[in-house]
């Protein structure tokens, strides 16, 4: 096997095209030129921006891209090879190619025998011709031509010599790369490392490279024993986005290669930017990150058992693998009825509270924490309901102001089958009683819009919170309608995110305490600047 453990990466990014195609994943145009720059900011060497004459959403992206300022990365158009028994030069698809004006062309052909006779129905002798053919066609017409050998594993298990035939073709049309894919996401890692390994010393004077997808979930790992065996260019997805399970996840495969492989690559030096590249690549397709992901994921560096949270209390590499500001990611503790009193000092900490760990109350706090967590409250989603809890408990902290009453009705007109609803809050801010009235298009909407209308003159900060996110969940289902419902309200004023919770039998009850925690976190963050000077 070729030592490779100090071999220059190159990283191919294909999020826009082959991500794509992931289900609910989709790109305005607007939002893949944010990402194209993006990706090149991190380092990133090849973009591969779509499809030109796939669809009209692609078509756009390349007659916008010229606008792109890239620094580093080179943007790839992609497409197939030409189709069979017509002349290269005559065939529109690869016409298109060359219209999308992209220095790199990414081009993929046939090599399992079962797709040349079954799928595009033409003879083993056309399709290396057509392989040949359209590579040095793109090759005289000034392009870096990368080969993407299609179905590659699958083709070579089934007829070895004529897989390795069709990259033989590729290399006399003059291509820059020859890319192995895993197409159908089935191999296992000991399959890929031998075959890559054999492609490698076939072609020493091409470079190679491996393209995964995740289907059996080891896309991450095959793709990484695709670079041990000899490849120097990897493909892959931000987040794993692909079709069916995905692609294989650039989030992962990057740090891997840098920080377990020491292998170099252009963007190991902004690496502390991975997770922001990864939520930023999430935001720009309106999906949730997922948090388990490894090194991006928020649940990364969480620790939530008692022993693991004391055990990272005195050395972090105890329980994580890296540091994980190394990926632009934190340690969290996760609080629940696990708990010990060192998650407890760790997460203190993790939010600016002094807390005196040997202190009676601290035991107190543990003690009510664990009945909480009985009776349905959850704070892993929650840390602002917790921050409150714990200022509350061992501070004795005051909210900034003191609900005395509220109600919410909801009235439905049967004529024109239309509904709405009516909550009125009574508080005190000081020695000011405040009383409102407002309307929302459901309950909870309603409780919010008259809370923020009871604080907003004493507190104009409240002008900048917002709901983006309400969960309910029913605990005990088989109490049936007198289940215990708990409701995680998410917020944020734009520059943070908060969240908070409320557990009740009755869901208005829930709603109210999450949403009245929201707004007291906001408040009592803001360190006194907009509280009234009363109660400053």
């Amino acid at each position: 096997m070729n030592d490779q453990s100090n071999s220059s990466v190159l990283i191919y990014d294909t999020t826009l095209r082959d991500g794509s195609q992931g289900e609910g994943v989709s790109f305005t145009v607007t939002a893949k030129m944010r990402v194209a720059e993006k990706l090149d900011q991190f380092g990133i060497d090849y973009i591969e921006g779509g499809w030109p004459g796939s669809n009209p959403r692609d078509m756009a992206f390349f007659e916008k891209a010229s606008e792109l300022d890239l620094k580093h990365a080179k943007l790839a158009s992609f497409g197939s090879t030409r189709r069979a028994n017509i002349a290269v030069n005559e065939d529109a698809q690869i016409q298109l190619l060359l219209d999308a004006s992209t220095p790199v062309v990414t081009i993929f052909g046939k090599s399992w025998l079962l797709h040349v006779t079954e799928v595009i129905r033409t003879t083993p002798e056309e399709n290396l011709a057509m392989i040949e053919d359209s590579v040095r066609y793109l090759k005289e017409e000034g392009k870096e031509v990368i080969y993407d050998a299609e179905h590659f594993y699958d083709g070579y298990l089934d007829n070895p010599e004529y897989a390795l035939s069709t990259l033989e073709a590729a290399e006399r049309g003059g291509a820059d790369f020859l890319v192995l894919c895993e197409t159908n996401g089935g191999k296992l890692v000991p399959q890929v490392a031998a075959i890559t390994e054999t492609v490698v010393e076939r072609f020493p004077s091409t470079r190679v490279g491996v393209h995964c997808h995740n289907d059996v979930g080891v896309g991450v790992a095959v793709s990484l024993a695709g670079m041990e065996a000899g490849a120097v260019m990897v493909q892959g997805t931000m987040n794993g986005y692909g079709e069916r399970n995905g692609n294989a996840n650039l989030t992962t495969i990057i740090p891997n290669l840098s920080l377990k492989m020491d292998r170099e690559m252009n963007c190991r030096p902004n690496l502390a930017k991975l997770r922001d590249l990864s939520l930023f690549v999430d935001d720009a397709t309106n999906l949730r990150p997922d948090i388990r992901a490894p090194y991006v994921g928020s649940a990364s560096f969480a620790h939530k058992g008692g022993v693991h949270a004391d055990a990272a209390s005195k050395a972090d590499r105890s329980y994580e693998h890296i540091d994980p500001k190394m990926v632009g990611n934190s340690t969290r503790v996760l609080v629940s009825d696990m708990s010990g009193r060192s998650s407890i000092m760790m997460k203190a900490k993790e939010m600016g509270v002094d807390v005196d760990s040997r202190s009676p109350e601290m035991k107190t706090f543990l003690e009510e924490l664990k009945k909480l967590e009985f009776r349905g409250y959850e704070y892993e989603a929650a840390d602002a309901s917790f921050d409150l809890l714990l200022r509350r408990f061992l501070q004795g902290s005051k909210a900034p102001f003191e609900v005395l009453r509220y109600h919410v009705g909801i009235a439905r007109d049967e004529a024109d089958g239309e509904s709405n609803s009516e909550a009125t809050v009574k508080l005190r801010v000081g020695d000011r009683v405040n009383h409102t009235v407002a309307e929302g298009n459901g309950p909870v909407s309603a409780l919010d819009q008259a809370l923020r209308k009871a604080l907003e003159k004493d507190f104009p900060a409240i002008a900048e919170v917002r709901l983006i996110d309400f969960k309910v969940r029913i605990l005990e289902s088989n109490l049936g309608t007198d289940a215990i419902t708990r409701v995680h309200v998410e917020s944020t004023d734009g520059n943070n995110t908060w969240g908070t919770v409320g557990v009740s039998d009755n869901v208005i009850e829930a709603s109210w305490e999450a949403l009245v925690d929201a707004v007291e976190y906001k408040l009592t963050s803001q360190s006194g600047e907009n509280v009234p000077e009363e109660l400053a």
